[in-house]
């Protein structure tokens, strides 16, 4: 770095503490755990900083990459809690002194720069989930709004929150992928803005060997039964009893009572958790599996659907959607699409997606290991979208919208990813080929199609005995979703 360092010792325990950064004004000791004030060249202590919850990032302080062909180092690292969980935002230091966030974004990551606000901001509480408004002359979709607050934090910080200090965050989102946050523990409120990146695209060294729990560490009973549960992933928030099923919370870590919930009636996946699988190119690896089920407004019919979420220790999450018209492959966006005035067409990265569906989803089933908080009955109002090019779902909670987006999968696709050919006959769904396909048929071929389905759906509406509780029972429609950086929802929520 060009930038001069400072040390000197630590007013609390006299080990040398280090500033890399003049931007910084707060160091946390690494002896001690004294927080220390730096003053010109006069260090103070100003308090104990608590112990960091261990969440077993592959980030660690002093881990290099590059963002923008720009070199940087990691210095710092803040952990906040909202409501719903615990995420981490990583200070990096550039070669010229400018510092960026490095902040986690539902299982993925977002790389934020500080930014001037040009006017006056209204309060945190103004911010509806699905508003849109305006910063610097630029159109936005509020993302997430909600009280958050400091727990812990390591080496050196151009910021530093009371701990424990209630305050106010917003996100904001763009239709181009940019997303903006609004922290409130100051006044004027501090702006940032960035955009999603992937750890093999900042070009990192110095990370922990593994993301892998140590497992020593990582062990605990099972509040129900009593049986050993191990966590194996870097972000779990919320895992399953191996013997017992009881969906158990360890997002506020794994002393003192655990929350925990039975679940009867075990929906078993027809894609085992653990299993492998390359799609698109991407190995990914089955960590979690959820049975929800919807239902679309003014109708009381139920259908059921199933999400297996998949991980990449690069590429972070992914969700594989089996519908009983198709499987579909989404991702979390870091942006918001722009909704029209009537809510029927959302444009994003610019491709226009057309409404498809709108529904209530409840989580019935869950297994495996989860990065954001997840409990049965966790409800979300969903919208689905489609285009040509692909699909977007929006689920929304009374404190975060987030989006999904992807494309459908073929049957024999994910049968072969997953090394289930001779089980490919479970896998099949009634694929859909997509809309584009229709436009060689005559309208007349399509509406005789069209009324041929509506005869045999009807048909088969009267002699289904499916139980929506526990299989995909809907008759029409895919259903994807899951995913949200600045919140947690029923779907997958994101670091705030």
């Amino acid at each position: 770095m060009t930038e001069r360092s400072y040390r000197a010792p630590c007013p609390g325990c006299g080990a040398p503490v280090e500033f890399r950064s003049a931007q910084s004004t707060h160091a946390v000791c690494p002896y001690c755990q004294s927080t220390v004030l730096r003053q010109g060249e006069v260090l103070s202590r100003i308090g104990r900083m608590a112990e960091l919850f261990d969440d077993h990032s592959p980030l660690q302080l002093m881990a290099s990459g590059r963002f923008d062909n720009k070199p940087f180092v990691l210095i710092g690292r803040l952990q906040y809690k909202s409501p719903a969980g615990v995420w981490a935002e990583w200070i990096a230091l550039f070669e010229d002194g400018s510092q960026a966030c490095l902040s986690e974004d539902n299982g993925a990551y977002v790389m934020a720069r500080p930014r001037e606000l040009q006017r006056e901001m209204p309060p945190a509480s103004a911010f509806r989930p699905g508003a849109s408004t305006a910063v610097n002359g630029q159109p936005f979709t509020v993302a997430f709004s909600d009280q958050v607050c400091l727990i812990s934090a390591q080496g050196e910080l151009p910021r530093l929150p009371p701990l424990g200090f209630a305050f106010g965050l917003v996100e904001l989102r763009s239709d181009s992928g940019e997303v903006l946050s609004l922290d409130y523990s100051r006044t004027p409120p501090a702006l940032s803005a960035g955009r999603s990146v992937r750890l093999e695209d900042l070009a990192l060294s110095g990370l922990k060997q593994e993301s892998v729990k140590n497992e020593a560490g990582r062990q605990f009973n099972c509040p129900h039964c009593g049986a050993p549960v191990e966590i194996t992933l870097a972000s779990t928030k919320t895992l399953t009893c191996r013997s017992c099923n009881s969906l158990i919370d360890v997002s506020q870590g794994l002393g003192g009572e655990l929350r925990h919930a039975l679940q009867d009636e075990p929906v078993a996946p027809l894609i085992a958790l653990g299993s492998l699988g390359r799609l698109e190119g991407v190995d990914w690896q089955v960590v979690g599996f959820q049975h929800r089920m919807g239902r679309e407004p003014g109708d009381d019919e139920l259908f059921g659907w199933e999400e297996y979420l998949l991980y990449n220790r690069q590429r972070g999450f992914s969700f594989l959607v089996d519908a009983t018209d198709g499987w579909s492959l989404v991702r979390p966006l870091t942006g918001a699409p722009k909704l029209d005035a009537a809510g029927r067409a959302a444009t994003y990265l610019g491709t226009r997606y057309e409404l498809q569906y709108r529904y209530d989803a409840e989580t019935s089933y869950a297994c495996g290991e989860f990065y954001w908080p997840v409990a049965r009955g966790q409800k979300t109002s969903n919208r689905d979208f489609a285009s040509a090019k692909g699909l977007l779902s929006e689920e929304s909670t009374p404190t975060e919208i987030t989006w999904s987006g992807g494309s459908r999968l073929d049957a024999a696709a994910v049968a072969k990813a997953f090394k289930l050919e001779a089980r490919q006959d479970l896998l099949r769904r009634a694929d859909v080929a997509p809309a584009g396909s229709f436009r060689a048929l005559g309208w007349g071929t399509i509406l005789v199609i069209a009324v041929l389905l509506i005869v045999l759906v009807l048909l088969l509406s009267r002699c289904s005995r499916c139980d929506p509780a526990v299989e995909n029972c809907n008759s029409s429609g895919y259903r994807s979703s899951g995913g949200s950086y600045g919140g947690y929802s029923g779907s997958g929520g994101s670091h705030k």
